[in-house]
């Protein structure tokens, strides 16, 4: 696989329960392209990657939607939490660790001739640590893409928690004005804790990175970046799975009330 900018190669921290009652959880963000390409490869991908959390984008809009998703977080021993269709796109899958207090599929205002846009939202709990999450797929046009940046600050506030963590397919670099905005609003994990790989598009060749996780203030981050060596994520499963590299973050959630 070409390479691309790369950081740390010290191991990914595992997910785990502090004795201060904060949790420790991998969030993993992957635009899967509706399940279009290697469903074996996805799957190994996902599944090495451990994670607490899924921030999916591209997730199976149409025919059987719902069952090729289900099928999809079997195969990588997870469940549905929340999007697919009804958040035209978007969708969050949760390991069994998570226990889920509610969950909200948002669609955006679509302008005349772009697609429709949405976000996948929930709020669960590990332990003690309570945490808001978001996943979201950005518009291609920019104008549009810049006001979606400011409804998702909106919708994360809104979800009235200590702690949040939003991610997804931006289609805006570092440096570009929606990235710079949610980036001034967001710690963005990648900035802080850089591990692994840093660009994410096209899988093939990455050279851009596009897709990125933030977190909210008081949440640590630990490492972040698109996984290059983890034990039993392959080079050719990257490339095969999907057109874009996923990016996986290890983060600390302080415990309710901290």
């Amino acid at each position: 696989m070409p390479t691309s900018t790369s950081s740390d190669t010290r191991p990914m921290p595992g997910s785990r329960t502090e004795e201060d009652g904060s949790a420790v959880i991998r969030v993993l963000s992957y635009n899967i392209r509706s399940i279009r390409d290697d469903t074996d490869a996805l799957a190994r991908v996902i599944r090495a990657c451990a994670p607490d959390l899924v921030l999916v984008q591209e997730a199976p809009r149409f025919f059987r939607w719902r069952k090729k998703l289900a099928r999809l977080a079997s195969r990588s021993g997870l469940v549905i939490l929340s999007g697919g269709a009804p958040a035209a796109g978007p969708a969050l899958l949760c390991s069994l660790r998570a226990t889920v207090e509610r969950s909200e599929d948002v669609l955006l205002p679509r302008a005349p001739g772009l697609h429709r846009r949405g976000f996948a939202t929930a709020v669960v709990r590990f332990g003690r640590a309570r945490l808001g999450v978001l996943s979201c797929h950005l518009s291609l046009q920019d104008e549009e893409r810049y006001a979606q940046a400011g409804m998702l600050l909106n919708h994360l506030h809104g979800l009235d928690v200590p702690y949040a963590v939003a991610g997804g397919d931006l289609n805006d670099r570092p440096g570009g004005r929606t990235f710079g905005r949610l980036a001034g609003a967001l710690r963005d994990c990648w900035a802080l804790a850089p591990w692994g790989a840093e660009h994410t598009a096209p899988a093939t060749g990455p050279r851009q990175r596009i897709d990125a996780i933030f977190a909210t203030e008081g949440v640590e981050v630990l490492a972040c970046g698109v996984p290059r060596d983890l034990p039993g994520v392959r080079h050719q499963d990257l490339r095969a799975a999907t057109d874009h590299l996923p990016v996986l973050a290890a983060l600390r959630i302080p415990p309710a009330g901290d």
